[in-house]
């Protein structure tokens, strides 16, 4: 599975930004897929999965309510609407991908993801 990301850019607090991920190659096999973010301070962290086939979707705390996952499987698009983006949220964003035996505890471990893009940075200013 290639995955590749865009949409990110330089925002003022309290905008939006939407992130796209396309996947390529034997995306069938992957349950879920999600996105994480890194700033060179912190860990890689989770930010939303979704599982592909169903849509049933989750969301890392510091996310909850402001920005929401979802796919297009016509396009083998997955999207991130970030809205009321704060400086906090300033990082590269990764969209990743995991096979298809990764049991639903996982969907938010890093190491559940296999296959990742290349990152988009994002640039919230105050």
């Amino acid at each position: 599975v290639q995955l590749q990301a865009s949409g990110g850019g330089l925002v003022q607090a309290g905008g939006s930004l939407r992130l796209s991920c396309v996947a390529s190659g034997r995306t069938s096999s992957s349950r879920f897929m999600g996105w994480f973010r890194q700033t060179p301070e912190k860990e890689r962290e989770f930010v939303a999965t979704i599982e592909w086939s169903s849509g049933y979707t989750g969301y890392g705390d510091s996310v909850k309510g402001r920005f929401t996952i979802s796919r297009d499987k016509s396009k083998s698009t997955m999207y991130l609407q970030m809205n009321d983006l704060k400086p906090d949220d300033t990082a590269m964003y990764y969209c990743a991908a995991t096979g298809g035996r990764t049991i639903y505890s996982q969907r938010s471990e890093v190491n559940a993801y296999d296959f990742w893009g290349q990152g988009t940075l994002v640039t919230v200013s105050s």
